[in-house]
């Protein structure tokens, strides 16, 4: 009885701490495997990677709209950029690594 306490007490403690070290979401890895192929050619009138100009006026509108965009799809850019299997926050990982380029 007394190992079986310790065991769930100690998964207590511990497991948040686990979940704190877990890596958040690579919005390179992201961009590169799912956005870049737009992106990075300027597909359909998609923003440039690295295009400050162009993505000087959406930045300007705030993250959330970005997010809106990216996650529900935006003129001819479909939700998730074409990826229904990304989950919200990798999505978002991807459009904060686009913005700051």
């Amino acid at each position: 009885m007394k190992a079986s306490l310790m065991i769930a007490i100690a998964a207590a403690i511990l497991a948040p701490a686990a979940m704190a070290g877990a890596p958040a979401a690579n919005g390179e890895k992201i961009y590169t495997a799912n956005c870049a192929s737009c992106h990075s050619a300027g597909v359909l009138g998609a923003p440039k990677f690295g295009d400050k100009v162009a993505w000087a006026p959406r930045v300007k509108q705030g993250k959330e709209v970005l997010y809106t965009h990216g996650l529900n799809g935006f003129k001819m850019m479909p939700p998730k950029g074409g990826n229904p299997g990304l989950k919200d926050d990798e999505v978002k990982a991807a459009i904060d690594y686009m913005a700051k380029s």
